[in-house]
């Protein structure tokens, strides 16, 4: 008759830290500084910067657009009225204010 030996203490404590050890690589894969959820964080947040770059992107040729508008190579009557009007608080005489 065959008996059969216990695995020895030296193979329980081997198996242990390798198992615990892969839980903890696991756990750092996908929590970790580097992992997949800081990475889906960091992609959505890419996005809204993105989206925020295109909105200041068209402010800055809006600006650039009017500052043309108002240089001494091209200069757009209507808008230098419109803007000396706003900063004078002037009127012509067939304009009517509504408040």
């Amino acid at each position: 008759m065959a008996r059969r030996r216990k695995p020895a203490l030296g193979a329980w404590v081997y198996f242990t830290l390798a198992f615990l050890t892969g839980l903890y690589f696991t756990f750092a894969a996908v929590q970790g500084g580097y992992g997949v959820f800081r990475r889906a964080e960091i992609v959505a947040e890419t996005q809204g910067l993105e989206k925020e770059l295109a909105g200041l992107t068209a402010q800055v040729t809006r600006m650039e657009n009017l500052t043309l508008r108002l240089s001494d190579d091209y200069l757009d009557l209507d808008l230098l009225d419109e803007q000396a009007r706003n900063v004078l608080g002037m009127l012509r005489s067939d304009e009517l204010v509504i408040r």
